[in-house]
C-alpha cells in the first residue's frame, strides 16, 4: 500500500509541476491520456498512475444527463394547417402546439411583467435583487425585491405627479448603460401601465431625436450629463422633461431651461411619489409594455411594438425548453448586453420571474471579466463577439508552443467525447489542469449559458462547451419576435443548427423563387406565427403589411433549412438582393461573408445595379497584414499610401476571388474591381449600425464617387 501511495503521489506531483509550467487558457483530458505521452524510464510509474488515473476518472465521472425526449425528432408538425405546401412545426414541450396554441405564461400569477416581478419577490423571500458596485475593488452591493418594488412605485407615483397620464398612451423614454435604476423604471412604468421606449446607447443625436418626435416623448430618464447634453443637441419640442439618474453641470440645466426642458433629479421624483402615493394601475396582457427601435440598416429606425403577453410569452417558453437546467431563485446573472435589445430584456425578466439576482457591470466591456469574477454569476447570456475573444485569446497562448497545443488538444478530445455522452461538468483533471483560468474568467460558477444574437462558429461554440463546463445553449430569433424563435436543448451538443422551435411560436419555411429556396426541399424564409410576434411597427402599417402577411406570419428575411433531427439551421439572407442586368439575383451579404475570411480584409461592401452586368466592391484592407506584406516586399509609404498602390490592390482582389472560387460563387457573383478604403467603416462614421451592421443605402451614398469610377473603367 505504502508503495501504491508513493507512486500515486509521484504521478500528482509530475501533474503540480507541469500545472505550474504551462498557465494555459483551455482544458486537459484525463490523467490517464496524460501519462500516455510521458516517455523515459518510468514506465512502472506511469502504468500505475494511470492504473490509478483511471479508477478515479471511473469513480468520479458523473452520470450522462439524458435528453427530455428523443434526439431525432425534436419537433412535431401541426395538424390544424396541415393544408397547402408549408409544414407548420411546433414545440414538442407543450402538448397543445399541435393544435395550434401557444405558451402565454408558465405562471397564473405572472401573465405580465408586473406581476412576474412580484412572483420573483414571492419565491425568493424578498431576496437579493438588483446589484451594483461603485468601483473596481469592491463587493456588489444589493437592493432587494422588496425595495425594488418600493421605489419602483414611488417612482412610478412621481412620475404620474410631474404630469404624466397612466395607461399605454404615454411612453417614458430612458437613455443609459445598464444599471439598477434602468430596471427601476421600467418597472415604474409597468406600475402604472407606461410603455419603455429605450435609446440605444451607442445612437447618434440624429436617430435620437427622430426616436423622441416619433414615439412622441415627453419625459425621458436619463443616466449623465453627457447624454443629457446628447439629447439636448437636437431636442424635440415634445420633450419637456429630462429625470437624471446622476448630478449634471448647471451649464447643462441653464442650457435645458432656455429650450423649455426641465431636468430633475430621480431621487427627488421618487420622494415626491412617495408622498402623492398615487394609485396603481396595473397593465393587462394585452397591454403595449414596449416600443423597441430597430436599428435598421435602411432609412430610419423602426418601433418595434410589444405587448406583456409578447414578452411573458417568449421568456416563458425560453425557461420551458432549459428543461432540468431551468432558472431557478438562487441564480445569480451579471447584465452587460445592451438593455435596449430584446434578449437581455427577456434575459433579465426571466430571471426576475423566477426570483434570480442580476448584478450589473460597471460599464467598461474591456474588464468584464473583473466583474465576472467579483459578481461569480450562475447564468449568463452572451454573443458570439464576446466568445470569439475567448477562443481567439487561448489559441494566442497556445500556439508557438508543443506542449501547450498538445494538451490543449487532448483536453479537447477528452471533453468533446464526454459531450457526446451527455456528460458536463468542470470537476475532470482537464478543468483542473487546463480549463481553470477560462472558468475563472468568467466567476467559476456559471451553469448556463445563453448565445444569441448572431451566428457562432461551430468549432467556437464547441469549444466553448467544453472549456465552460456549463450547458451552452444558442437560439434564433428577431426583436420582431421578442428576441428568441427556436432554441437547442438540453442533451444536444451537436453545433450547427439553432435548434428547434420554441413553444410560444410555430414556425414554416417559404418558397423563396428567386433564390430557388424550396419548402417541399426543407428550405425557405423562416416564417414565424405565436403569441411572441409583435403587433406591427409603430405608426407604419405599410411597413407591417410587408414582414407580416394577411394569416398573421411574419417573414423573417432569413432564410433557413430543417436538419433531419427536426432543428432549424440559418443558411442565408432573403433582405438586400437585387438583380443584375442579365436577370441574375446578387445577395450581396453572403458574398461579404465569404470575402471577409480573407487575411487582407477587415471590412467589405459589395455593390451592384439592375443596370450593370457585374458587381464591385469597397475594401477596408487590414492594417497590420498589408504593412507586413508591404515591408516583405519592399513597398514603403503610410496606409493610405499603400491602398492607392496597384500591387497592393491586385493581392487583396486576387486573393478575394479566389476565396469566391473556393466557397462555389458563380463568375457573376464575383467582384470585378475594389477599391480600398484606408478608414473603417463605423457607427461614428454613419456607416454602421450600433449592432455594427453596414448600412448600404449610407455606404452607397458615401462611396458614389469611387463606385461610379469602377463601373466606368468597366464599361
Amino acid at each position: 500500500m505504502y508503495g501504491l501511495n508513493v507512486l500515486i503521489n509521484a504521478t500528482a506531483a509530475s501533474f503540480h509541476y507541469l500545472k505550474n509550467k504551462m498557465e494555459i487558457y483551455a482544458s486537459v483530458e484525463d490523467m490517464e491520456q496524460y501519462l500516455q505521452y510521458i516517455g523515459g524510464g518510468a514506465g512502472a510509474l506511469a502504468l500505475t498512475g494511470v492504473a490509478a488515473a483511471s479508477a478515479f476518472y471511473l469513480a468520479s465521472r458523473p452520470t450522462p444527463q439524458r435528453p427530455l425526449f428523443p434526439l431525432d425528432a425534436q419537433c412535431i408538425l401541426e395538424s390544424s394547417e396541415a393544408s397547402g405546401p408549408d409544414v407548420i412545426r411546433v414545440s414538442r414541450f407543450y402538448k397543445d402546439a399541435k393544435e395550434g396554441k401557444f405558451v402565454s405564461y408558465l405562471h397564473s400569477d405572472a401573465t405580465t411583467l408586473y406581476e412576474s416581478f412580484r412572483r420573483g419577490a414571492k419565491i425568493s423571500n424578498n431576496g437579493p435583487c438588483l446589484g451594483w458596485r461603485e468601483s473596481y475593488g469592491k463587493p456588489y452591493q444589493w437592493l432587494t425585491y422588496n425595495e425594488s418594488l418600493l421605489r419602483a412605485r414611488n417612482l412610478g407615483s412621481g412620475m404620474v405627479e410631474i404630469g404624466l397620464k397612466p395607461g399605454t398612451s404615454t411612453m417614458i423614454g430612458i437613455y443609459a448603460i445598464n444599471c439598477p435604476e434602468w430596471i427601476l423604471v421600467e418597472q415604474a412604468a409597468y406600475c402604472y401601465s407606461m410603455v419603455i421606449v429605450p435609446l440605444y446607447d451607442t445612437l447618434g443625436a440624429d436617430a435620437c431625436s427622430f426616436i423622441i418626435k416619433h414615439a412622441e416623448i415627453q419625459v425621458i430618464l436619463v443616466e449623465d450629463d453627457a447624454k443629457c447634453n446628447s439629447i439636448l443637441e437636437k431636442s424635440p419640442r415634445c420633450l419637456k422633461k429630462l429625470i437624471v439618474f446622476k448630478e449634471v453641470r448647471p451649464a447643462t440645466k441653464q442650457r435645458a431651461k432656455n429650450m423649455g426642458i426641465e431636468i430633475l433629479r430621480l431621487q427627488d421624483v421618487e420622494l415626491l411619489g412617495s408622498k402623492a402615493n398615487n394609485p396603481e394601475v396595473p397593465p393587462k396582457p394585452t397591454d403595449l409594455c414596449t416600443i423597441c427601435y430597430t436599428s435598421g440598416t435602411t432609412g430610419q429606425p423602426k418601433g418595434v411594438m410589444l405587448t406583456h403577453e409578447n414578452v411573458v410569452g417568449s421568456m416563458s417558453a425560453v425557461v420551458l425548453q432549459f428543461g432540468d437546467h431551468r432558472l431557478r431563485s438562487d441564480d445569480v446573472m451579471l447584465s452587460f448586453l445592451p438593455l435596449a435589445h430584446m434578449m437581455e430584456r427577456c434575459c433579465e425578466s426571466a430571471m426576475y420571474m423566477q426570483g434570480g439576482a442580476v448584478g450589473f457591470y460597471l460599464g467598461d466591456i474591456r474588464r468584464l471579466s473583473d466583474d465576472m469574477k467579483a459578481l461569480k454569476p450562475t447564468v449568463t447570456p452572451a454573443v458570439p463577439r464576446l466568445l470569439n475573444r475567448i477562443y481567439d485569446k487561448v489559441q494566442s497562448d497556445i500556439n508557438g508552443n508543443c506542449v501547450k497545443k498538445m494538451l490543449f488538444n487532448m483536453a479537447l478530445s477528452s471533453k468533446e467525447s464526454e459531450l457526446k455522452r451527455g456528460i458536463i461538468r468542470k470537476n475532470s483533471f482537464w478543468d483542473m489542469f487546463v480549463f481553470k483560468k477560462v472558468q475563472e474568467g468568467m466567476g467559476g460558477r456559471l451553469r448556463l449559458m445563453l448565445v444569441g444574437s448572431a451566428p457562432l462558429a461551430e468549432n467556437v461554440l464547441t469549444f466553448i462547451r467544453c472549456a465552460m463546463g456549463c450547458v451552452v445553449v444558442e437560439g434564433y430569433g428577431q426583436t420582431e419576435c421578442c428576441a428568441p424563435v427556436t432554441l437547442t436543448i438540453q442533451g444536444d451538443h451537436v453545433p450547427g443548427h439553432v435548434g428547434p422551435p420554441l413553444a410560444c411560436c410555430c414556425l414554416k419555411l417559404s418558397d423563396v423563387p428567386e433564390m430557388e429556396y424550396w419548402s417541399r426541399n426543407n428550405q425557405g424564409e423562416v416564417c414565424v406565427k405565436g403569441t411572441n410576434v409583435f403587433k406591427g411597427y409603430f405608426k407604419d402599417p405599410e411597413k407591417t403589411e410587408e414582414v407580416v402577411d394577411e394569416f398573421g406570419w411574419h417573414h423573417t428575411g432569413d432564410i433557413g433549412m430543417w436538419m433531419p433531427n427536426g432543428t432549424l439551421k440559418i443558411i442565408d439572407r432573403r433582405k438586400h438582393i437585387f438583380k443584375l442586368s442579365q436577370g441574375e439575383y446578387i445577395v450581396p451579404e453572403k458574398i461579404e461573408n465569404i470575402y471577409i475570411r480573407s487575411q487582407y480584409v477587415a471590412q467589405v461592401f459589395v455593390h451592384g445595379e439592375s443596370l450593370k452586368s457585374c458587381i464591385i466592391g469597397v475594401v477596408v484592407p487590414d492594417v497590420d497584414v498589408i504593412k507586413c506584406w508591404a515591408q516583405e516586399n519592399s513597398i514603403t509609404g503610410t496606409f493610405s499610401v499603400l491602398c492607392n498602390h496597384p500591387e497592393v490592390k491586385q493581392l487583396i482582389l486576387d486573393d478575394m476571388v479566389a476565396w469566391g472560387k473556393e466557397s462555389g460563387l458563380k463568375s457573376f457573383e464575383q467582384v470585378k474591381d475594389i477599391y480600398l478604403h484606408p478608414d473603417p467603416f463605423s457607427v461614428q462614421n454613419g456607416l454602421l449600425t450600433p449592432t455594427l451592421k453596414s448600412k448600404r443605402p449610407q455606404l452607397k451614398a458615401y462611396f458614389k464617387p469611387q463606385l461610379d469610377d469602377m463601373y466606368t473603367r468597366l464599361t
